[in-house]
C-alpha cells in the first residue's frame, strides 16, 4: 500500500477509487472497500481510498466539538490491512467544500488518476448537495469517469454510521459499538504515574494518559477492558473514566484500568484499552471498604463478559 499526499503521482486513468472520512472503520465502510477491491481488479485498475486527515465539519463549523472515534493513524492502518492499493490523503479546506461536485470529480480525475469512483449509497460531495447520484453519473460521463454507487450496509446491527457509532460510545454502549464497528471500540495513551489509591486496597491501576484529545470518550464509569502493553498479547481488566469521587475531590477526569492477575513495573509504556462491556456508571461510594465490596463485583462481572466473547 502506498500513502499518496501529493497530486500527479498516480498514472492517469488507472484507479477506481472511493472516498469519505471513514471514521472508525465500521462495517459499512468494510463492505465499501471489500466492493471497491472487486471492482478495481475488475477493471485492471488499482484500488484507493480518498480520505481527509480532518473531518471536513472541524473546517465548515470550527466551533463544533465533534470528536473522532479514531487517531487518522489507527484510520489507516484499519484501511491498509483491508488491502488497498493507495490512501491519498487530502486536506479538507474552504477552497475544496467551494467546488462543485462536477469540479470534484475532475480534480480527483486529474490529481489522481481516478477512472471510476464507487460512493457510499447516501454519500454526497460538492458544495451543490441537492444533486444527487444521477447528476453525479452525467458528470462523470462528462468527464470520462464512471460512477458506482455502493448499496447500503444490511446486517444485524444496521444502520451502521459514524455518527451513530459516536452516540454509542458517548452513552457507554461501547458492546453496541463494538457490533457496529467490527472491532472494538481502542483508547491508545501511556501509562503514567497516578495517585496509587488502588494499589493501596488491593486493585493497582496503570493511569492512562497521552489520549489524543480530538478522540472521543466513552460515557464515565465502569468497563470490561482488554489491553495491550506496547502492543504485546491482550489483558483481561477493568476500567474507570472519571473524577474518582470516592478518593478525590480535585474532579480530574482520569482513565484508569485495573489488569486481572498481572504485577508488572508498566510505567511510561504504551498502552491500548479495548472497550468490550459496560458494567456501571461511576459512584460515590460512602467509604474505602464499600469501593472495595463494589471493585469484586466489578472484576465479577467484568471476568463474565471478556470469558463470553
Amino acid at each position: 500500500m502506498e500513502i499518496v499526499t501529493q497530486p500527479h503521482i498516480i498514472p492517469q486513468g488507472s484507479v477506481t477509487a472511493t472516498i469519505g472520512m471513514f471514521d472508525g472503520v465500521h462495517l459499512g465502510h468494510t463492505m465499501l472497500i471489500k466492493m471497491l477491491k472487486r471492482q478495481a481488479e475488475t477493471n485492471g485498475h488499482k484500488s484507493a481510498v480518498i480520505t481527509f486527515r480532518e473531518h471536513p465539519q472541524k473546517i465548515l463549523k470550527p466551533d463544533t466539538d465533534l470528536r473522532m472515534i479514531m487517531t487518522l493513524d489507527d484510520r489507516i492502518n484499519s484501511i491498509h490491512a483491508l488491502g488497498v492499493d493507495y490512501i491519498i490523503l487530502m486536506d479538507f479546506d474552504l477552497q475544496l467544500a467551494r467546488l462543485s461536485s462536477y469540479d470534484y470529480i475532475r480534480l480527483i480525475r486529474d490529481n489522481y488518476g481516478v477512472k471510476q469512483l464507487i460512493t457510499g449509497f447516501n454519500h454526497r460531495f460538492g458544495h451543490n448537495r441537492e444533486e444527487g447520484f444521477d447528476d453525479y453519473c452525467r458528470h462523470g460521463e462528462e468527464l470520462g469517469v464512471s460512477l458506482l454507487q455502493a448499496p447500503e450496509y444490511h446486517g444485524p446491527h444496521s444502520p451502521v454510521s459514524s455518527s451513530i457509532i459516536r452516540k454509542l460510545i458517548l452513552a457507554g454502549k461501547v458492546d453496541d459499538a463494538a457490533n457496529c464497528l467490527g472491532h472494538p471500540f481502542t483508547l491508545h495513551g501511556t501509562v503514567e504515574h497516578g495517585f496509587e489509591v488502588g494499589r493501596s486496597i488491593g486493585f493497582p491501576t496503570a493511569n492512562v494518559g497521552n489520549i489524543d484529545p480530538t478522540v472521543i470518550l466513552p460515557h464515565r464509569g465502569a468497563y470490561a477492558v482488554r489491553v495491550r502493553i506496547d502492543g504485546c498479547n491482550p489483558l483481561d481488566g477493568m476500567a474507570n473514566i472519571g473524577i474518582r469521587p470516592t478518593v478525590s475531590r480535585d474532579y480530574r477526569q482520569s482513565i484508569e484500568v485495573n489488569i486481572f492477575d498481572f504485577d508488572c513495573d508498566i510505567y511510561g509504556k504504551t498502552i491500548d484499552v479495548d472497550f468490550v462491556g459496560f458494567l456501571r456508571t461511576e459512584l460515590k461510594m460512602g467509604s474505602i471498604d464499600e469501593l472495595k465490596s463494589q471493585l469484586t463485583e466489578d472484576r465479577s462481572r467484568s471476568m463474565k463478559i471478556l470469558h463470553r466473547q
